[in-house]
């Protein structure tokens, strides 16, 4: 009798679109994307009609290639782990908070899901099938309109009691500015888009990564500003915990040797306990569908651990 393939669903919603991917997965194989894609959303992105384009995704694909069995949801914020309500879903509407997201998708799906913060869900995959497979220990970057993260060790997230993997809050300055997390000088208030794009005097921190190669010497100023405060957060990372390697990723990493040299060369000047050849700096190779591909990943690993308690 021929056995159907096992494959998850991953769901990425961002502020314009959902990505998407199918996950093949196995006891003997390694887990291998088959198919990727992206949906639109209504500029409302209202949680209902995002559910919508869920369930119409999920409806399209669930006999696509064998037998779906797991969906992750990845989201742009934070939410509670027990519930599945989002607490801070930054540019979303004020409908989000406090909206029961994780159980409204599963009736709607008719299945379970595994809810996921988006940073992590990108982290998970470029050290699982992305930038740094096969590497032991590897810290992520997400640069983009926060600065996000996570740290995996054999595949698996480090997560402590919830919240570790943060790296935009790491505090690079004491008296610096201002974050949106309510402390002063962490990494996100240099790097973050908003602080790059304001530093600069420009329209948002793409235009200023394109000032800056025409010779804008305000907009490089900001650049340069970022990549000191990321570089010392990594440095700080480096020496506590030596990663194999970290991978930066997010909309700002399109920027590419204009940000990963630079980078690189500021995470090695800081780190005095190591050789320079210890630090290695990669750029994701996995592109916007990252989070998607994470997403179902930890569905599966998700699965997995309510199969073996069953």
């Amino acid at each position: 009798m021929e056995t159907k393939a096992c494959y998850a669903l991953g769901l990425d919603i961002g502020g314009s679109s959902i990505k998407w991917a199918l996950v093949s997965h196995s006891a003997r194989d390694k887990p291998r994307v088959i198919e990727t894609g992206i949906r639109p959303i209504k500029e409302s992105r209202m949680p209902e009609d995002v559910i919508t384009e869920l369930a119409d995704i999920t409806r399209t694909t669930r006999h696509a290639h064998g037998v779906l069995t797991s969906i992750g949801v990845g989201i742009p914020g934070m939410f509670e782990a027990a519930t599945g309500i989002p607490t801070l879903l930054p540019n979303f509407p004020s409908a989000w908070i406090g909206y029961h997201f994780r159980s409204a998708v599963t009736r709607r799906l008719e299945q379970p899901i595994v809810l996921v913060n988006d940073a992590k869900a990108f982290s998970i995959a470029e050290s699982v099938v992305g930038a740094a497979v096969d590497q032991s220990l590897v810290v992520c970057v997400v640069l983009g309109t926060g600065v996000g993260g996570g740290v995996v060790q054999n595949g698996a997230l480090v997560t402590g009691k919830g919240s570790a993997g943060e790296l935009g809050h790491l505090t690079v300055e004491m008296d610096g500015p201002p974050c949106g997390c309510g402390n002063n000088g962490c990494v996100e208030s240099f790097a973050g888009a908003a602080a790059i794009s304001s530093f600069a005097g420009q329209p948002s921190a793409h235009d200023a990564f394109q000032a800056a190669q025409r010779g804008d010497s305000q907009a490089q100023a900001a650049i340069d500003r970022a990549i000191r405060a990321i570089g010392a957060g990594l440095a700080n990372v480096f020496v506590t915990l030596a990663p194999n390697a970290f991978v930066i990723g997010g909309g700002l990493a399109g920027a590419g040797s204009q940000l990963i040299e630079p980078l690189t060369a500021e995470i090695r000047r800081r780190v005095k306990v190591a050789p320079e050849s210890h630090i290695t700096v990669l750029a994701a190779t996995l592109g916007r569908q990252a989070g998607a591909i994470g997403a179902a990943l930890m569905s599966i690993e998700a699965s997995a651990h309510r199969t073996g308690r069953d």
